[in-house]
């Protein structure tokens, strides 16, 4: 055996995890679990294709987030060929938890915020992507950490507006979906995913920034500072107002003079 077999253990194809023009294995690399992902057979020694992952490599190999997946090594893996190599992410995909019925409130909390910030994140490196779906999300086992898989093959200057509502498109209709299905009742965060997948664009969130200070309510957090700052006024003025330097009450001698004048 090779120093490259015995360098790679237990390698296992995983269909149900396969995209459009890749496939996906689990394997151990001395020992320790990672993915797997190469062209599927029919693209292999294609120029176009092949050129693909490589991108898609190039792209992601900077992106470090803890909601993504990271990307680790690009290198040949007998038996398989060209690979990108990812963390291990063993769990559960969103798709697969409403599926079975198995949609928690934490997976719903999860959503609202690693989520969100995954999806930041992407949009401030300007990283383009295939739209995602509930299939891309991944709740790992155990810890249940929210993770984003395939979520990037290139890095543009910047995103065009439609990329950039599409993603907050994509982010209501799955809420909307996750909400339908699980049965789980969260009326403000229904409202936020319906703005976010209005037809009529002028009522959609501008940005994603503004949609995660939705999430967040830090509207209402602005009333509550400004109710706070108005009621310290007005402690201050009735503190002022019973204290030795408030203005003297005229007399009612000072108040008959100044009618007469």
């Amino acid at each position: 055996m090779d120093k490259s077999q015995a360098r790679w253990t237990e390698i296992e194809h995983l269909p149900k995890w396969d995209e459009e023009f890749y496939d996906v294995y689990t394997a151990k690399k001395f020992g320790k679990w990672v993915m797997l992902k190469t062209l599927k057979d029919e693209f292999k020694g294609i120029d176009k294709y092949e050129a693909m992952i490589e991108k898609e490599f190039d792209t992601r190999y900077n992106l470090a987030h803890p909601n993504i997946v990271m990307i680790n090594d690009f290198e040949d893996v007998p038996g398989i060929g060209r690979c990108i190599i990812t963390d291990d992410v063993y769990g559960d995909s969103l798709r697969s938890l409403l599926d079975n019925g198995k949609v928690t409130q934490a997976h719903i909390d999860k959503l609202k915020t690693q989520f969100i910030s995954a999806l930041e994140y992407i949009q401030t490196n300007h990283i383009a992507h295939l739209p995602i779906r509930a299939e891309r999300i991944i709740f790992t086992e155990n810890i249940g950490n929210l993770k984003l898989i395939d979520v990037g093959f290139e890095q543009k200057p910047a995103l065009t507006p439609e990329q950039a509502a599409d993603d907050i498109r994509n982010f209501g209709n799955i809420i909307l979906e996750t909400l339908d299905q699980s049965g789980i009742n969260d009326p403000q965060l229904r409202r936020i995913a319906e703005k976010a997948t209005d037809v009529h664009s002028r009522r959609q969130y501008s940005n994603i920034h503004e949609l995660r200070m939705a999430l967040e309510n830090r509207r209402s957090n602005r009333l509550y500072i400004i109710i706070i700052i108005f009621l310290v006024i007005m402690v201050a003025v009735l503190a002022w107002l019973s204290s030795p330097y408030r203005p003297a009450t005229p007399t009612m001698q000072e108040i008959e003079n100044a009618d007469t004048l």
